[in-house]
């Protein structure tokens, strides 16, 4: 799933929850909604170590040029 996707999973789990007075459901929602927190912090880490890979290896063909 997508992190948007797993927020808004969550969101509606938790609110589900709420509503029916759910603490399993509601608790099920909030981890959900971290899950897609998570994913999203590990796609940052992973496009800025690409990135300085990237710069790395432009660095070193331009010295060899």
């Amino acid at each position: 799933m997508t992190t948007d996707t797993d927020r808004i999973k969550g969101r509606a789990k938790e609110a589900a929850g709420a509503v029916t007075d759910d603490d399993e459901l509601r608790r099920e929602g909030r981890a959900d909604q971290q899950a897609g927190k998570v994913k999203e912090a590990l796609g940052d880490v992973k496009d800025k170590a690409e990135s300085a890979v990237d710069r790395v290896r432009d660095e070193l063909t331009d010295r060899r040029s």
